[in-house]
């Protein structure tokens, strides 16, 4: 899928590193935030299985490094909860700056609990998602319950969380403690989902009946039975993401793309804030052209002159194994690749005009099957034959009407 870097300066100046994903083939009908875990980052194996399912239902999904993870500025020790919170809301004013305000919140772990807390700041959202949340943002001090003692003593201690070492102070405690989760959720105006595993060993799965006892409706629960907590099964992440873009439809208005009819076989659709990303209509089939970004386009499809060789190739191909089927021949598949050039013409009429130049269509065949060497030559012959490729080598003429 797409994916694009960005930069985010959060609000204390710092920056921080962040991934958009951006489905295949189509521009985003909304926009999500994804907040990871706790002490993870945007490239962890779950976000990325997250994102690539939310991708597939439409959605631009952009995940981050909270301030002093991953790739992101800033000292790990001087943040807390409340920073975290902070940092989602400078995520969202970056895709409401750039492309157009998030819909959609989705926290993982911890971070489902600073989705949650962000929610209410973000009047855009229309959906929130926790996976594997804790009820109360203090739960996490459980990873480091031999430290905590030590923490509100000294003011500070290294602790070791997944096999790395972090330094967390005083302040952070003193800030997840200080929490209250349950005034964010009876806020309303958002629709909730809480996914949660019932085997989950680090957030029980009481948690999520508390988050949704307290969260006032619209609500739904969704088990995620057999996943750990860090949803580490790459199924378990795909499902999660697949079900959160399904339910999330039922809240978040997804633009329907433009009504198109036509009399004729075929109708293209193009509005000026699309750039070059044309719809188009060929019967009862819908698809994208585009230009690439080098262009000026999104690079959402391919180009006409790309939709010109497929086409060629396309009857190519269908031309073939009929011919071949016709003779009985063991023509099991069929390949044909297409190249696209302009060539200065050598014999034309105008040679004095040194633009004058003729489209080139270089066409290489696989055939795959028991086909002796005289039914392979006469597959070229019959190559030339595709309908296609007449139209291209004729004297077509067009013609054009004003409708409005």
């Amino acid at each position: 899928m797409p994916r694009e870097q960005l930069s985010i300066e959060n609000r204390s100046g710092q920056t921080l590193a962040a991934a958009l994903e951006l489905p295949v083939g189509r521009k985003p009908h909304n926009f999500a935030i994804f907040a990871h875990c706790f002490t993870c980052n945007k490239n962890f194996k779950a976000v990325k299985n997250i994102s690539s399912a939310l991708t597939e239902k439409g959605f631009g999904v952009l995940s981050l490094d909270f301030t002093g993870l991953g790739e992101s500025e800033g000292d790990f020790a001087d943040t807390n909860f409340s920073s975290s919170v902070d940092d989602l809301i400078s995520a969202a004013a970056i895709l409401r700056d750039k492309y157009e305000a998030p819909r959609l919140i989705v926290g993982h772990s911890l971070g489902g609990a600073a989705a949650i807390m962000a929610g209410p700041l973000l009047p855009e959202i229309k959906g929130v998602a926790t996976i594997g949340a804790p009820a109360m943002p203090d739960h996490v001090t459980r990873l480091f319950s031999s430290a905590v003692k030590s923490i509100k003593e000294s003011g500070y201690a290294d602790v070791s969380i997944g096999g790395r070492s972090f330094r967390l102070k005083k302040q952070f405690i003193d800030d997840v403690e200080s929490q209250d989760i349950s005034k964010a959720l009876s806020a309303g105006g958002r629709a909730y989902l809480f996914l949660h595993s019932p085997q989950d060993a680090v957030v029980s799965v009481d948690n999520a009946a508390k988050l949704y006892k307290t969260a006032r409706h619209p609500k739904s629960f969704i088990s995620l039975d057999g996943a750990d907590h860090l949803l580490t099964n790459e199924e378990d992440a795909c499902y999660a993401g697949s079900v959160i873009g399904a339910w999330a439809e039922r809240y978040i208005s997804i633009p329907e793309p433009p009504a198109l009819s036509t009399e004729s076989h075929t109708v293209a659709y193009l509005a000026k804030a699309d750039k070059f990303t044309t719809h188009i209509l060929a019967d009862k089939h819908r698809f994208i052209a585009d230009e690439p970004e080098g262009f000026g386009g999104n690079d959402l499809g391919p180009s006409p002159y790309q939709l010109l060789s497929s086409g060629l190739a396309a009857c190519t191909v269908m031309t073939l194994m009929l011919y071949a089927d016709r003779k009985g021949w063991d023509l099991q598949e069929v390949l044909c690749h297409v190249r696209h050039e302009k060539e200065h013409l050598e014999d034309c009429i105008d040679c004095q005009n040194p633009k004058a130049r003729i489209d080139r269509f270089t066409r290489e065949l696989e055939l795959i099957g028991d086909l002796d060497d005289e039914q392979r030559a006469r597959m070229v012959e019959i190559a030339d034959k595709c309908p296609v490729h007449k139209t291209l080598e004729g004297n077509s003429r067009i013609g054009t009407t004003l409708l409005r």
